[in-house]
């Protein structure tokens, strides 16, 4: 179990690194530094990556016949995963509603 737990605390890790890049990429933009916003959004989606991997394993894993107990540490780390996700989707929105409004003419995308 031990090793489950450090498995479930790396789900959690990965995944808070993503949603603070991506918070640090709505704070960038909001300034107007629209590169360092792409290099955090970059950085939230390698972090969410790392974090996804982790879980698809476990998906597999248990797909081949080896049940895991859930527990509610591994429901925190799934909560925390998709919390990560959504917040990193709805943060390049946000990066882009900034870019519009403080670029001289807009940029269309």
């Amino acid at each position: 179990m031990a090793n489950m737990e450090e498995t479930v605390f790396q789900i959690i890790l990965h995944g808070g690194n993503g949603k603070s890049c991506a918070m640090e990429a709505i704070a960038a933009a909001k300034e107007g530094n629209f590169e360092l916003a792409k290099q955090k959004m970059e950085e939230a989606a390698e972090a969410l990556n790392d974090a996804h991997h982790i879980q698809t394993s476990l998906i597999q894993n248990e797909v081949r016949g080896n049940k895991i107990e859930v527990s509610l540490l591994m429901v925190h780390a799934q909560d925390h995963l998709m919390n990560a996700i959504t917040l990193k989707d709805l943060a390049q929105e946000i990066i882009d509603l900034y870019e519009l409004v403080k670029t001289p003419g807009g940029v269309q995308k």
